[in-house]
């Protein structure tokens, strides 16, 4: 196939779904707009004597009261219908957003105003701001587009006053400040570029909106007059005789509603093209895995080479290569941002879709995670332990349903079966009462009992490897020292590999077989935890990560009478 076919089909399957669907269908309705007046006027407008036919070949959806086809009606009714909420919501976007985006470039005092009078309008509901200026400017056409334009202004003003206060807070605009840049260029050239992506996705909902309110209007008479019809004058002109021919509404309302529909898919799928996930994560080319065998065959968990980049091209980990032996505790330490928590995240296959994964070798076991393994194995074979437990559970659940889920999502159990299995292990970790907890909230239970809880979860389904990402970091040291005994235990008795990700050496030296240091995202010692804690290490890094723990000597004592 050839390279540039090749990128096109890429380029295809990275555009959502919802996008291309409602490209489509808008394609469909501009065709629609645009040939239906030329070719159906006649049959929409003329005068005949056959009047309120029912639907037939001829006439799809009947006639009305004058002879005229009432599809032709609807269809010739698009190309003004659309025009109208275009240009309304032309007029609310981008009179929304210069008023919104003025203001907060403005002296404190006005902007103060300003933004007072955006929150007192945005108060009244924008249909009913709209009826009151339909009346005061009269019936008509772009009566009812300024009206409906007009009304959306506030709502557009403070969405765009909110979106340009956070983008005036960086660096970038701070140093066009000092510069002496003119406000308006401030605006054109640092504020709007940041902030006209999400302005997309509401201008897409907002359209639907306006569509409804522009026939709204019309349908009550404050809008589109005779001879001019939009769907609304439509569905107007078919009330009087709804009762008796009722399909004279059918056809501007699926027309309505598909026009609708047309602009959410539209919005929907910008909403996904324009997000941070729907940036394609990069994956090393095929061949690069396949050049090399495992380096380390009898390891559980193998990294060769893991590198994490974010879009803009910043390094979050830099060549990263580890392995884990069945059995094995593996520490990882380093100050925060140093790279542990991506590290441990990329092996989880949990980081945010932005981020690029490149790396030779990544792999569970037999399972290839640069490739797309099956969730299941990953939920069954992976289990994650997070630093803080007061965040692992949803407070508004009870203890029991988010307990039992890995039980009968993963392992297929029943609601009762699942239960009982999370009682028993919540008893072998020494969970006291460990029925009554199941029918607790989190925060009736103590930090300690909820990250046993985490743990007892995580170990439901017998996985392979245990990540745990700093679990003791939130806990005081006799709970500290309660769950790390817990650590040893599991690793003893169930033999999982397990990677203990902490800023604290002494922890890590407490739990761990090995120990690797981390800095500025990458591995700078590999090291026995004996070595470590005997304080025999070789890089500056690492000495001052001993110099600054001071609990090192007691928490290597209270390894040792465990």
């Amino acid at each position: 196939m050839p390279a540039r076919w090749e990128t096109v089909m890429s380029d295809a399957r990275r555009r959502p779904v919802a996008l291309v669907v409602g490209i489509a269908m808008a394609a469909v309705l501009v065709l629609v707009a645009v040939a239906a007046p030329l070719l159906l006027t006649d049959a929409a407008t003329s005068l005949t004597d056959q009047v309120r036919q029912p639907p037939s070949s001829q006439h799809w959806f009947g006639t009305d009261q004058f002879g005229r086809d009432i599809l032709a009606r609807a269809l010739v009714a698009t190309r003004l219908t659309l025009i109208m909420a275009v240009s309304a919501t032309a007029l609310s976007v981008v009179s929304g957003v210069l008023v919104g985006g003025a203001a907060v470039l403005l002296p404190s005092g006005a902007k103060e105003a300003v933004l007072r009078c955006v929150d007192a309008f945005v108060a009244f509901p924008p249909f009913i701001l709209a009826l009151v200026i339909a009346a005061v400017l009269g019936p008509g056409t772009w009566s009812a587009v300024v009206a409906i334009g007009v009304a959306g202004i506030p709502g557009f003003a403070r969405l765009s006053s909110t979106l340009s206060a956070s983008v005036l807070t960086k660096d970038f605009v701070v140093t066009a400040r000092l510069l002496d840049v003119r406000r308006p260029a401030i605006f054109s050239r640092h504020v709007l570029p940041n902030i006209v992506g999400a302005l997309l996705m509401v201008v897409t909902s907002s359209f639907a909106l306006t569509l409804l309110e522009i026939s709204s209007l019309s349908f009550l008479g404050l809008g589109v007059q005779s001879p001019q019809f939009d769907y609304g004058r439509v569905l107007n002109e078919a009330l009087a005789t709804i009762y008796v021919q009722p399909w004279g509404a059918v056809a501007p309302s699926i027309l309505l509603v598909y026009a609708g529909i047309t602009s959410m898919l539209i919005g929907d799928g910008l909403g996904a093209r324009l997000h941070p996930s729907s940036t394609p994560r990069r994956r090393p080319h095929p061949s690069r895995s396949a050049a090399r065998g495992p380096a380390h065959p009898d390891a559980l968990v193998e990294v060769d080479g893991l590198s994490v980049t974010t879009p803009d091209g910043r390094v979050l980990v830099d060549g990263v290569s580890l392995a884990i032996a069945p059995g094995e505790v593996l520490g990882l330490v380093g100050e925060s941002g140093s790279g542990k928590s991506t590290t441990a995240m990329a092996i989880a296959r949990l980081l945010p879709e932005n981020l690029s994964v490149h790396a030779t070798t990544l792999r569970l076991d037999d399972l290839d995670l640069l490739g797309e393994p099956p969730a299941r194995r990953l939920a069954a074979e992976i289990g994650l332990i997070y630093q803080d437990p007061g965040t692992t559970f949803n407070p508004a659940l009870r203890m029991g349903l988010q307990l039992t889920e890995t039980a009968r999502v993963h392992l297929g159990r029943k609601r009762r079966d699942a239960e009982r299995t999370v009682v028993t292990a919540l008893t072998g970790i020494q969970v006291r009462d460990a029925d009554r907890r199941m029918r607790q909230h989190p925060h009736e239970l103590s930090g300690g009992m909820l990250q046993r809880a985490t743990i007892a979860t995580a170990m439901l389904t017998d996985p392979k490897i245990v990540i745990a990402d700093e679990p003791t970091t939130a806990l005081d040291v006799t709970v500290q020292a309660q769950v790390l005994r817990q650590f040893r235990r599991i690793n003893r008795e169930s033999r999982t590999a397990m990677l203990f990700i902490s800023h604290d050496i002494a922890v890590v030296t407490a739990l761990c077989d090995r120990v690797l240091v981390m800095h500025d995202g990458r591995i700078v010692e590999e090291l026995r935890a004996a070595d470590l804690r005997a304080g025999d290490v070789s890089h500056p890094y690492t000495r001052q990560l001993l110099d600054a723990t001071p609990a090192f000597i007691t928490v290597s004592q209270e390894r040792t009478e465990t």
